[in-house]
This record gives structure tokens, C-alpha cells and sequence, in this order.
């Protein structure tokens, strides 16, 4: 995820931080100041710290659940409204689906039981001073311990249970339309309550289950397709000797966005992006440079029969394009998420 980086690897997975977190920890410790002096804004800034803990132990518990059925979780990257566990793919089977959703609730029931155990108290009515810092530390904690992760969680249950009666694109448009619905009211709520928090809630949630309908129905186009199915054949090709000149005449005559750059055996080399050639141009006596001194060699290839989904899990792991090369490693076109899009508006959802 772009604008986060890494705190470490725990468990397997690396565990990342989004850089807005900060300001939302500088803008809870400025705003307690301000209402209620230092000692308050350290608690209180101590207090989100020991809340986005928890927040990475409910992810874990996603990710922990998920690696039981073979499923690897690259990262876990906290945000201000949250955490994110990035799972390869989600569980296609419902039981799992389910258990998978569950784990990351069942953790923070753990951790409340926990805390309880230390002394904590658990008084739902507090839950309107989850702010102030009257109710206790531990007691703070020990409530939003309890308050459900849904719509997520609960969205992926909804879907998980819809699965069982319909197919998996239907069940996730049913879900993501119930989980939209959900952030409707919540930002009516925030709104009418002046709680901007909550409407940046609602506008993740809204977003998010948008988002994953949208997933599901392309990965559901790309099982059924092949790598040849989808791939670019007819571009324009770079020579790893030709200069950033000759690449921008490129740039100007075509609307490619990405250009493979061949050997003369038409070898896959790496490719040249726009985004890279201009951030290259911007350097004095740059368009001398060989395209071979800018491109991305760490290039993902796969074979003609390559199933479609493989392509797209590629690309999600951040490749600008994959190639499609043949046997003797020739490469014959390549394929983008944005060619991939195409085809699925094409082929119909």
C-alpha cells in the first residue's frame, strides 16, 4: 500500500504502518490537550497505541486462521480507521470464509477476557466516554475490545452464508450492498452527531465493499480465461542500447504506458514505464541515457497457457505488466491490469 512502511515481520507477515496514523495520533494527543491538559493527551495517545495493538492482533488472528487452509498473508499495514490483512485470496469454501472472518473477533474476546482477569471493568454504558479518560485505561480498552468489527468482518460472514445458496459474485454484490447500506447509516450518524471519525469510517466501508464486489467479479472472469486470451501483441518494443530520447519518441507516436525492452533474440530485458522515464527526464543530460539504465528488470513471465487469475495475482503484487513469453522464453505480448479491466467489461460480468 502506497504512502506506509514496514515495522517488521512478525508471524510470517510484514507488519506496516500507513503514514496518516501519525496524524491521527497528533491530532487525538492535540485535541485531548487542548480539552483536558498533558496528563489527559499521554494517556489518551498511550491508549491509541495500546488500541492499534489490538487492532494487529485481530489481523493476525484473520491471518493466522487463513494460513491453516494454505493461504499467505504478505502484509498487515495499520491505518487510521484500522488494520489491513492482505490475504493472497480469500477462502472460496464458505466454512472456511467463516472461520477466517471469526478468527479476528474471537481475538479480541480473548483479549478482553484478559483484561478482565487484570481487574478491568466492563460497562457497556461508558462506552459514550470511550474518549474521556474517566472510565479507566484498562477498562477503555477492555469495552472496544467488544464492540463487533462489523460491517467487514460481519460482511464476509453475510457473503460466506449467501454462498451456500447462490454463486460467489451474486453473494458478494448481495453482501457489498449490505455493507454499503451499513455505511450509509453510519455516515447519516456522523454527520447528525458531528463524529468525523465516523464518516471516515463510512467512506472506507462504502469504498472497501465496492472494491471487493468488484475483485471477486474479475477474478471470476479470469478463471475461465488464458494468459493468450488477454495479452497486448501488437506494440512498440525498446532496445536496451536505444536512449531516453528515442524512448520519449516512443512515448509521443503511441499510447503505450508501458514499453518491453527486447535483447536481440527477443529476450525479455525489463520494461521502461512513463511514470519512470519522466521522473528520469527530470535529470540533467538524461536523454543520453541508455533505457537499460531506468528499466524494471524484476519483470513477472508466464507461459501461453498460464491460467488468467495467475497474471492478476502478479499484478497485484505491484509488476507493471506481465509478459507472455513462449517456451525458448521469446516474449509475444504482455498483460496489464488495465487490458485486463477492458476484457472483463468486454466478456460481461
Amino acid at each position: 500500500m502506497t504512502w506506509s512502511f514496514p515495522l517488521g515481520r512478525l508471524l510470517g507477515s510484514e507488519v506496516r504502518v500507513h503514514v496518516t496514523f501519525f496524524v491521527l495520533l497528533a491530532w487525538i494527543g492535540a485535541a485531548t490537550y487542548a480539552d483536558q491538559g498533558w496528563p489527559a493527551a499521554v494517556e489518551n495517545t498511550l491508549f491509541v497505541l495500546a488500541l492499534f495493538a489490538c487492532v494487529v492482533a485481530h489481523e493476525f488472528g484473520h491471518a493466522l486462521m487463513a494460513r491453516r487452509y494454505g493461504i499467505r498473508t504478505p502484509d498487515i499495514t495499520l491505518l487510521p480507521i484500522g488494520g489491513l490483512a492482505r490475504l493472497e485470496r480469500m477462502p472460496e469454501k464458505p466454512g472456511q470464509e467463516i472461520a477466517v472472518a471469526l478468527a479476528g473477533p474471537a481475538v479480541n474476546v480473548v483479549i478482553w477476557a484478559v483484561l478482565v482477569t487484570f481487574g478491568a471493568r466492563t460497562n457497556l454504558a461508558d462506552l459514550a466516554q470511550l474518549e474521556s479518560t474517566g472510565p479507566g485505561f484498562l477498562a477503555r480498552l477492555a469495552m472496544i475490545n467488544l464492540i463487533p468489527a462489523f460491517p467487514m468482518d460481519g460482511g464476509r460472514v453475510l457473503r460466506a452464508v449467501l454462498c451456500l445458496s447462490m454463486d460467489r459474485v451474486k453473494a458478494t454484490r448481495a453482501a457489498a450492498a449490505a455493507g454499503q447500506l451499513v455505511a450509509v447509516l453510519l455516515g447519516f450518524a456522523g454527520l447528525s452527531g458531528g463524529n468525523p471519525v465516523l464518516v471516515l469510517i463510512a467512506v472506507f466501508v462504502f469504498i472497501a465493499a465496492n472494491a471487493e464486489s468488484q475483485d471477486v467479479a474479475l477474478r471470476a472472469v479470469t478463471r475461465r480465461m488464458l494468459a493468450r486470451d488477454a495479452m497486448i501483441t501488437s506494440f512498440e518494443a525498446l532496445a536496451p542500447g536505444d536512449t531516453l530520447s528515442t524512448a520519449t519518441a516512443a512515448v509521443i507516436r503511441t499510447t503505450q504506458h508501458e514499453f518491453p525492452v527486447l535483447d536481440a533474440n527477443g529476450a525479455l530485458q525489463g520494461f521502461v514505464t512513463r511514470a519512470q522515464l519522466f521522473a528520469a527526464l527530470a535529470g540533467e543530460h538524461s536523454k543520453q541515457l541508455p533505457v537499460a539504465s531506468v528499466m524494471e528488470t524484476e519483470v513477472p513471465a508466464v507461459p501461453l497457457a498460464a491460467g488468467l487469475e495467475t497474471v492478476l495475482n502478479k499484478l497485484h503484487e505491484g509488476a507493471p505488466a506481465v509478459a507472455v513469453c513462449t517456451a525458448p522464453g521469446q516474449m509475444v505480448g504482455y498483460i496489464t491490469a488495465e487490458n485486463i479491466g477492458e476484457l472483463m467489461v468486454i466478456k460481461g460480468r
